[in-house]
């Protein structure tokens, strides 16, 4: 179809060709202006159809799979307990289409729309104009570059656990902005940087964050970079560390003063030690909120004041045989240690800890089967004033979870 529409357009550019002339020796105002914008459309429509000026390509991933759960709460020294089963529950279930428009050499277009939790969202979507080859920048609704948890790890098909490490994920944003990321050789070591400005988080009234407006709630704007260093001149390790900075407070609320800094260091070592396959993985976030004063959820009148620190951190280790015969080598086995803790004293504070374990099987390089098992254990730092204190949480957690990318 391809080569008869190019002898189509070429047909038609020797026949425009040969009554060119004509149409100037018969007029002398040159061509009509109903000629020259046919002309154009069609030279540009035949320019879009030349090989690998365009390509447009629907990738994607789902993940779906069960899980059982057992959940024992003590309050006030009386314990209750609680089982769950699930197909497709609600934080491990998503279907991921991901839309890519390469115009020309320059310029790409992402679209991730996600089927989770019983709705449509979206994941991101943006333009991406490639600069230089060291330079690529990027505008549209962005996962910001906080950490490489949420940026590069999350899809069920690259974590190697089915679930994610708490609180990691969820304190790196996706917001409008505006976004600069490359990399440099340094010898025999390489140096990767992303540096992005956003509308920035909006702190509620409670004392927690929210994001992705697309209207800005105050007259500031949040930076956020991360830098990359690979000291190795196998890229066998990379340790990075992340920023984000700016007002998170509504303009003429008592709040817009408020401002939200946060930390982020992470390390990535992949190597084969033979005959294994090993692959460490962390990252440690902390997030500061300016002291505020916050309604009583209680008694409307009276305002409360906590130190709103958060802490989030994971380290996971994965082992695999790759060098085993054909069999042993498509398994991998992986363990995760989480801490997450929210400020003491609000009407959300915990100390919360999980021990994840799993067996995974690989179909293809990108097609994986898991069976993980969960841990958690969670003590409420709330503050009893508010009525916010529930006690200590125990949950027990399998799941058998399919992943693939497309």
């Amino acid at each position: 179809m391809k080569n008869k529409m190019y002898k189509f357009w070429g047909l038609l550019a020797l026949a425009i060709g040969g009554i060119l002339p004509h149409l100037f020796a018969q007029t002398t105002g040159g061509l009509d202006s109903t000629v020259l914008d046919r002309l154009n459309a069609l030279e540009q429509q035949a320019n879009y159809q030349k090989p690998g000026n365009d390509h447009f390509m629907v990738a994607g991933l789902t993940t779906f799979g069960f899980a059982a759960s057992k959940t024992t709460n003590t309050l006030d020294g009386v314990s209750s307990i609680s089982k769950t089963n699930s197909l497709a529950d609600a934080d491990h279930y998503e279907f991921s289409p991901m839309f890519l428009w390469r115009h020309g050499k320059k310029f790409l277009l992402e679209f991730e729309p996600s089927f989770s939790n019983n709705g449509l969202g979206v994941n991101w979507a943006d333009v991406s104009y490639f600069a230089a080859p060291n330079v690529i920048i990027r505008a549209g609704y962005l996962v910001l570059p906080f950490g490489t948890y949420a940026k590069r790890l999350a899809a069920g098909w690259i974590n190697k656990l089915a679930t994610d490490p708490m609180g990691i994920a969820g304190m790196t944003p996706t917001d409008y902005g505006v976004e600069v990321e490359g990399g440099l050789p340094l010898g025999s070591m390489k140096l990767n940087y992303d540096v992005a400005l956003s509308n920035g988080s909006q702190l509620l009234g409670n004392g927690t964050l929210t994001s992705g407006n697309i209207v800005d709630n105050n007259n500031n704007k949040t930076i956020t970079a991360r830098i990359g260093w690979l000291p190795f001149s196998n890229s066998s390790l990379e340790i990075g560390v992340s920023g984000m900075f700016g007002k998170v407070g509504d303009l003429g609320s008592p709040y817009q003063n408020a401002t939200g800094n946060m930390y982020a260091f992470d390390l990535n070592y992949v190597k084969t030690f033979h005959p294994v396959l090993l692959n460490i993985k962390a990252q440690y976030n902390i997030q500061n909120i300016s002291n505020e004063n916050y309604i009583n959820p209680k008694d409307s009148t009276q305002v409360y004041s906590f130190n709103n620190h958060t802490t989030a951190g994971f380290v996971q280790c994965s082992i695999r045989p790759t060098e085993a015969n054909n069999f042993l080598k498509n398994f991998e086995i992986a363990g995760r240690y989480t801490s997450y803790n929210l400020p003491g004293n609000s009407t959300f504070g915990a100390d919360q800890h999980t021990v994840t374990v799993g067996l995974d099987y690989w179909l293809t390089w990108r097609t994986v089967v898991k069976a993980t098992y969960e841990a958690y254990t969670g003590n409420s730092t709330a503050s009893k004033l508010l009525g916010a204190y529930n006690g200590t949480t125990n949950t027990n957690t399998f799941y058998l979870q399919f992943s693939i990318q497309l």
